[in-house]
């Protein structure tokens, strides 16, 4: 059986955290201050979808069988790590090179939170 949506939810946010602490306390000294804010913008980036994730695992509660939502969940998912993971690794081992994978992190933010709204207009009109 997969684990719930809120599982995950929950995990995404508490990487966040620690991500966070990780570069506030341990990465501080040694990153430049423009990989600094690459960093942060991989937390950033990865809180607030892990939030995104939040709604939707409440609202698959609700009505589990929407594929819009479940389609959402995932590719929110997808994004963090496409996204924030490509950042994480390119900033803490130097791959420029994994810069080309964060846009299509992003586009999975895009269509997921594309899909949420195409949910709710399905939903509530």
């Amino acid at each position: 059986m997969p684990l719930p949506t809120l599982f995950w939810a929950a995990l995404m946010a508490f990487l966040a955290v620690l991500m966070g602490a990780f570069g506030a306390h341990g990465l501080k000294s040694v990153l430049s201050a423009e990989m600094m804010a690459v960093y942060k913008t991989a937390v950033t980036y990865q809180m607030w979808h892990a939030l995104g994730l939040g709604i939707l695992a409440v609202l698959r509660m609700q009505d589990g069988e929407s594929r819009l939502l479940r389609y959402s969940f995932y590719l929110m998912l997808l994004g963090i790590a496409l996204f924030s993971g490509s950042l994480y690794v390119l900033t803490l081992f130097d791959l420029k090179a994994l810069g080309i994978i964060t846009p299509f992190g992003g586009t999975a933010f895009l269509i997921a939170w594309l899909l949420l709204m195409v949910y709710s207009v399905k939903k509530f009109k």
